[in-house]
């Protein structure tokens, strides 16, 4: 169906994945518009044919992933491909504009250039150069 991830922060982290991949909200998830507290403790994103990508579940707390080192491992990461270097770099600035922390560079990396970046509740994720 998707997947899932835990965050202190459901609604933060949700709006971070929708701008960073172009996704919507599930009918009934969006943000309410009166004014009145945001409560939602899971809430799924869906692309723009209807289809489950991801979704973001409450938690009271969350151990941030000290990746590299092994004290808290990543425990998950995602990989998402750009066709192009220049696409890369644009999708890390972007990125980074949405909350997103630099982990590692390896664009020097001829056979697969990539960046880890950890997104704003701590979960590394992989931007990097796939044919």
């Amino acid at each position: 169906m998707h997947t899932a991830l835990d965050t202190t922060d459901a609604r933060g982290l949700a709006d971070f994945y929708r701008e960073l991949l172009g996704l919507q909200y599930r009918p009934g998830d969006e943000p309410p518009s009166d004014g009145t507290p945001d409560d939602a403790d899971w809430l799924v994103l869906l692309d723009e044919d209807g289809n489950r990508k991801l979704a973001f579940n409450q938690v009271s707390t969350l151990p941030r992933s000290t990746w590299p080192a092994q004290d808290v491992p990543m425990q998950i990461h995602i990989d998402y491909a750009v066709p192009t270097l220049e696409d890369l770099q644009r999708h890390r600035q972007h990125a980074e504009e949405l909350g997103a922390k630099l982990l590692l560079d390896r664009t020097d990396e001829a056979s697969e250039p990539l960046y880890v970046l950890a997104d704003p509740a701590g979960h590394p994720f992989c931007l990097l150069v796939a044919p």
